[in-house]
């Protein structure tokens, strides 16, 4: 065991450009890390997280309270032939030089997994602390990093947050992928495929394929407003950009005409085409919630943008007469399709049949409230109505109507995102339950009315490309049945994948949904105390993690996990006690 006075290597030369970098190139890491299992926002990186512990852990061998018995064990394990760090000479000094290369070596991704590290690692952990593990602490766990790295270097973790998403990540990564290790991939997998088929049955009328065979794999919409000049009344599309598809060899755009049909209001369609050049293609028509109508060049203000848009409560959903024909709200601009036997993306127009899908959704989401109501609306509401803050800034979609998360989704969406919700709570006793509220959470990032179609990759992007709720006037509905981008098989893929190379960790984790302010480890407990605190309201954390809350407890119900323990009035997730940190 080291003494307490011994400095650790954490507090000498420790080697940070290189630690640094291993941590930047994470950022572009995807299938398998971490960080995909579920977002939480700031994640830490893993790299940086494993390198400082381990030095944090590990003597400096140039103190002259160093054990001589762990400096004879650190030389014999660091002197692995063909190993990737600096072999260690025959000085203390050049053991430091051998140890921090190890340290700097095991930082990067690639090595995380490798078992000659792993076994190094954790025996040079073992030989600093003897046999009984050290126990790390984190109280801000948050995405976790911290208290993996720790199972990863064979420590005990004890891992704690006050907000239940971040609970729910933690425990998936900490203790039910340790427990159960790669067998729960594969039976995450299973489930997955037997949860998709059942999908299908349930949602294939609010997706049709194309006559012709065509399958959509992602609709594009803008939400509309209307043209207030004298003797125009034109519907404005909400667009931010008419291109479809950027692509060097492939380009796609929507360009427009205004129809003028006697005693009416001019009406835009669109078609589409391949252009030349960018100068083919218009401009759009929104900028910073100005809104230009293409009929007659008037430029409608943010202020009457934002009043038209809050009388339509965000203006996602299409309105529909008692005919089912559109008479206003959301505008459907294209469909994205794949062909039978053809590479690539295809675009046409929507048809009657795309708004009839719609409408069909609408009906269905309007029956579920209507149950719930004539149950004198207990338990919660089928789309979730807990209230949605407006921050200036980062959550700017209240100034157009959306206060209630539920607005943030379309009703097909809705609709979508209750049948996973159904899914999941029907295998609460099944091993894979918190995992599919992983997956619950990756398919609502991908399906809401604030997700873009990205026109370079052909794809859908998610919600939270950054740490906040802008609103997004021109959006993409992915369809959760095929096999593109945003669907209900990658949302399962990629959380089976994390499974997947988290399982080789040294033991389980335990975690604990607690304020850091009252932790209920005793003092003195553990060997290191380690966190990175959230950054007060810089980002809001618990605001933004409402947006999954609201699902999550939708999915779990009646787990007390997805209840605000310290405050039963409170829908969503705790806040109160942030005025005491």
């Amino acid at each position: 065991m080291i003494p307490k006075e011994c400095k650790r290597l954490a507090e000498v030369d420790f080697p940070i450009a290189e630690v640094s970098r291993h941590a930047a190139r994470e950022k572009s890491i995807r299938h398998g890390h971490p960080s995909t299992l579920h977002l939480w926002w700031a994640r830490r990186p893993l790299a940086s997280s494993r390198a400082v512990l381990l030095a944090l852990l590990l003597p400096d061998p140039c103190d002259e309270h160093c054990p001589q018995s762990f400096k004879e064990e650190a030389r014999a394990l660091l002197s692995e032939p063909m190993s990737g760090w600096r072999p260690p000479g025959p000085t203390d000094t050049d053991l430091r030089a051998s140890m921090l290369s190890f340290i700097a070596y095991f930082a990067n991704w690639d090595n995380s997994s490798d078992q000659t590290c792993l076994r190094v690692g954790r025996a040079l952990v073992r030989a600093a602390h003897g046999e009984e593990p050290p126990l790390v602490v984190d109280p801000f766990a948050g995405g976790g990093s911290i208290p993996l790295e720790a199972l990863r270097l064979g420590c005990e973790a004890f891992a704690s947050d006050l907000n239940p998403v971040a609970c729910l990540i933690l425990k998936v990564m900490l203790e039910d992928i340790p427990r159960h290790g790669p067998k729960l991939a594969e039976e995450l997998r299973r489930v997955g495929a037997e949860i998709k088929r059942q999908a299908e049955k349930q949602l294939a009328d609010l997706y049709p394929k194309d006559p012709d065979g065509a399958t959509p794999i992602a609709y594009l919409w803008a939400r509309t407003v209307r043209c207030e000049s004298p003797n125009c009344g034109a519907e404005i599309p909400l667009a931010r950009s008419l291109w479809l598809c950027k692509k060097a060899k492939r380009r796609r755009a929507l360009k427009h005409r205004v129809m003028r049909p006697a005693g009416e209001a001019p009406r835009v369609e669109f078609e589409v085409f391949e252009p030349k050049s960018e100068k083919d293609v218009s401009g759009g028509t929104v900028t910073r919630a100005k809104a230009t109508c293409v009929a007659c060049g008037a430029v409608l203000p943010p202020v009457r943008v934002q009043a038209q848009l809050t009388a339509q409560r965000g203006g996602a959903d299409v309105a529909f007469d008692t005919n089912g024909r559109r008479t206003g709200g959301a505008r459907m601009l294209a469909v994205v399709l794949l062909k039978p036997g053809e590479t690539g993306r295809h675009y046409r127009l929507p048809t009657k049949r795309d708004y009839e899908a719609v409408h069909t959704a609408q009906a269905q989401v309007a029956k579920m409230l209507e149950e719930w109501e004539r149950g004198g609306k207990q338990g919660l509401c089928p789309v979730p109505d807990e209230p949605l803050p407006l921050m200036s800034g980062t959550f700017n979609v209240p100034l157009y109507g959306v206060n209630r998360w539920g607005d943030m989704f379309t009703r097909r969406q809705a609709v979508a995102l209750s049948a996973v919700c159904d899914f999941v709570r029907s295998r609460q006793s099944h091993a894979v339950a918190d995992l599919l509220g992983c997956v619950l959470g990756r398919c609502a990032d991908y399906w809401s009315s604030g997700v873009v179609w990205a026109q370079g990759g052909e794809f859908v992007a998610h919600t939270f490309g950054r740490q906040a709720l802008p609103m997004i006037f021109d959006f993409a509905e992915a369809v959760p049945l095929t096999d593109s981008s945003g669907n209900l098989d990658g949302a399962v893929a990629w959380v089976a994948a994390v499974a997947d190379k988290v399982a080789p960790v040294a033991r389980q984790g335990q975690v604990h949904c607690a304020d850091a302010c009252a932790s209920p480890l005793p003092d003195e407990s553990c060997s290191v105390y380690f966190t990175d605190p959230p950054y007060y309201f810089a980002v809001p954390y618990a605001d933004l993690s409402d947006y999954f809350f609201v699902w999550l407890k939708r999915a779990f119900l009646p787990d007390e996990r997805f209840r605000d323990s310290t405050d039963p009035s409170n829908p969503l997730t705790p806040k109160k006690l942030v005025s005491r940190l």
